[in-house]
């Protein structure tokens, strides 16, 4: 079952919420505020020698969340990939990051007004020098968890990188 709306053609994986692929929908459908169709997304939360955090501001264009801090990297699986394929395919479109070690630190299911994801939330650490993609992010850097914390409450961050901000600290 492949639910499209005419005209688009970024396509995701509806799954369930163990995580099984049961049927696909168009980017839109899924971020419409009303399907609430579960879809999932990879987040990686990267580390320095100094346990400072690296994060993006997102692009002003991004449909959801535009000039938020967030998550160094974040994207949605395609159809008929793994978690870990999305982590090292977004990790090298957002940062340009290639090498990097990383664990699997949660999996849980989000919902905002606009859609509903589960999430896999990776941490780990890279040599790489992050170099953000201007087409995605609008700059990026390290964060102390002092200056994390300090800004918490805000409107700075995704209300998404604060709930899982908890569950790192």
């Amino acid at each position: 079952l492949l639910m499209k709306i005419p005209g688009t053609d970024e396509i995701f994986p509806v799954v369930d919420e163990e995580g099984t692929e049961i049927s696909r929908a168009s980017r839109e459908l899924c971020h419409d505020g009303k399907s609430m169709l579960l879809h999932p997304v990879i987040h990686f939360h990267l580390f320095n020698e100094k346990g400072e955090l690296y994060l993006q501001k997102r692009a002003m264009t991004k449909d959801l969340l535009p000039g938020k801090w967030d998550t160094a990297v974040g994207g949605h699986i395609s159809p008929g990939e793994s978690a870990e394929e999305a982590l090292k395919r977004e990790a090298k479109e957002e940062l340009g990051i290639v090498n990097f070690k990383f664990q699997l630190n949660k999996k849980y299911i989000w919902k905002s007004s606009r859609e509903r994801e589960i999430v896999y939330s990776f941490t780990g650490t890279s040599d790489d020098i992050p170099v953000v993609n201007k087409d995605e992010i609008d700059e990026g850097r390290f964060w102390s968890p002092a200056e994390i914390k300090d800004n918490l409450g805000k409107d700075i961050f995704t209300p998404n990188f604060e709930k899982e901000f908890e569950v790192l600290s």
